[in-house]
């Protein structure tokens, strides 16, 4: 069994940042975020490896006062401006940890010229005050003396790290851990996205499923990775996905999504202008559009989220232009995935004024370009031509197929894969006979037809017969009957502007 690599790994982002401050010199650095456990693992590190010899991390917090390891600085919890006076006082290099200082750096003039006072006694003297909070809170007259840090999610490097660590204790301790390369590739790709703390409290939640940490805890991670997308309210999960092989006709799509797969997953070592982008699926309601999208996610063997356009819009995220753009990074920061961009056209259609619907999609277009290699964006929309012409062009997404009404062998492919599901054998039946009947109609109908078949010979106790499938079936008016003028206007709209997800032309 190949095992990953013990080699250290190369410096993380984070820690490469924390380097360069540290080497400006400039003393009094504010660390926006919640993960104060990973902020002092990171002073740690930092203070053990950025200077000539390892220098002492003093941490204070109101409850627990100055302390550097079991080394307490006074006989009682020193509060912050005693803080501060024990910094000033402090002989030779360290760093300082002000855990939630935000409160008194916010509520005490006092301790804002204290600190004023330690930008000069510590500058360049190897002294390093760190304050670290949930909340970012720098009052005016320290904003040109503090360095502001926003301590973003751990990157491929740390959470690298963060998984062999986790590994290892987790091996000291008894517990069965897959080491091989693949696996550990596949538990970090699961875990991107979630904070270190999250990131543990997945593992865990994994051991106690499984009681090893392997391939198998993957569904584990990602229903930790689930619980975070989906309390946003603007992305969701989706879980239930499709094998490429349960979608019926579109070979065309499936050919081209085969092709793309190893491009995509070869991301890391090819140029990214050949790496696929995405593409946009546009067609007749009920054709199959919401199918092929699930069937990407599993074709290319990566999570699935949704983005919500009517609850981007909805108001009760705030601004729509605000909730969208924090959807996008959020969604750059758990890659790699399948982003899916569901009717996508009503970003245009919605209430919002039509100048934060300009920016919205100003933003998209500059997103779709510079976005993480790792995000692959499928996009549906019901009525493409309400879409700028600049969102379809060449170069946004790398195709754009038309999903039309299922030709005859594709509606009878349609039927095979429902029956099969449902423990029915088609050939059985002679399906084939169903193709006149079913002219025109979707995808969504032929299920319809097949669960209507199934039912009423569960309510009889016997066996599905093609009586059964010929009955339901005649009781269906298709779409493209009661909504003709749409269905030949999108496919009209189409027919020169997009690639068609089948083989042949469809016709009546």
């Amino acid at each position: 069994m190949n095992t990953h690599s013990n080699t250290q790994p190369a410096e993380g982002k984070t820690l490469k940042t924390l380097r360069e401050l540290i080497e400006s010199g400039r003393p009094l650095i504010y660390i926006h975020s919640p993960e104060e456990r990973r902020v002092s693992e990171l002073l740690g590190e930092a203070a053990q490896t950025f200077f000539a010899s390892p220098v002492p991390v003093w941490a204070w917090s109101l409850t627990e006062g100055m302390r550097s390891g079991t080394e307490r600085a006074g006989d009682d919890a020193l509060d912050a401006r005693e803080a501060l006076d024990f910094i000033a006082a402090h002989q030779g290099p360290a760093l300082f940890h002000l855990k939630d200082f935000h409160e008194p750096l916010s509520e005490s003039p006092e301790v804002r010229r204290r600190l004023r006072d330690l930008y000069e006694l510590c500058f360049d003297r190897g002294k390093f005050i760190f304050i670290s909070s949930p909340l970012r809170v720098i009052p005016e007259e320290l904003s040109r003396s503090l360095i502001y840090l926003e301590l973003g999610l751990p990157d491929q490097n740390e959470l690298s790290q963060f998984v062999r660590d986790e590994s290892r204790a987790l091996a000291e301790n008894g517990v069965k851990v897959d080491t091989s390369d693949a696996t550990f590739t596949q538990i970090c790709h699961a875990l991107r996205g979630l904070t270190l703390d999250e990131a543990r409290h997945a593992i865990r939640r994994a051991i106690a499923a499984n009681k090893t940490l392997d391939s198998n805890s993957l569904p584990a991670l990602f229903e930790e990775k689930r619980l975070l997308v989906n309390r946003t309210g603007m992305i969701e999960y989706v879980a239930d996905g499709t094998r490429i092989d349960r979608v019926g006709g579109l070979e065309v799509l499936k050919q081209w999504l085969d092709e793309r797969r190893e491009l995509f997953q070869m991301r890391d070592s090819v140029s990214a202008e050949i790496v696929p982008k995405g593409v946009l699926i546009m067609g007749i309601s009920g054709c199959g559009k919401s199918l092929s999208v699930k069937a990407i996610a599993s074709a290319f063997e990566l999570p699935l989220y949704r983005i919500d356009m009517t609850e981007i819009f909805s108001g009760r995220h705030g601004s729509a232009e605000g909730a969208f753009v924090k959807a996008c990074h959020m969604l750059e920061e758990i890659a790699p995935a399948v982003v899916w961009f569901d009717e996508i056209e009503m970003g245009i259609t919605s209430s919002a004024t039509s100048g934060e619907q300009g920016r919205i999609f100003a933003f998209f277009l500059t997103w779709m370009q510079e976005k993480a290699s790792g995000l692959f964006v499928a996009a549906t929309a019901n009525r493409i031509d309400l879409l700028p012409a600049e969102m379809i062009r060449k170069g946004r997404f790398d195709e754009v197929f038309f999903v039309d009404l299922p030709i005859d062998e594709e509606r009878v492919d349609i039927f095979r894969i429902h029956l099969k599901r449902r423990g029915i054998d088609p050939d059985a039946l002679g399906v084939e006979r169903l193709v006149r009947l079913t002219k025109g109609w979707t995808g969504a109908e032929v299920e319809q037809c097949v669960v209507a078949a199934v039912t009423a010979a569960h309510l009889e106790n016997r066996n599905v017969t093609l009586d059964d499938l010929l009955h339901a079936g005649g009781k269906i008016v298709p779409l493209s009957k009661t909504m003709r003028e749409q269905c030949d206007h999108i496919r009209s709209w189409a027919r020169d502007r997009a690639v068609r997800a089948s083989p042949s032309e469809y016709a009546y």
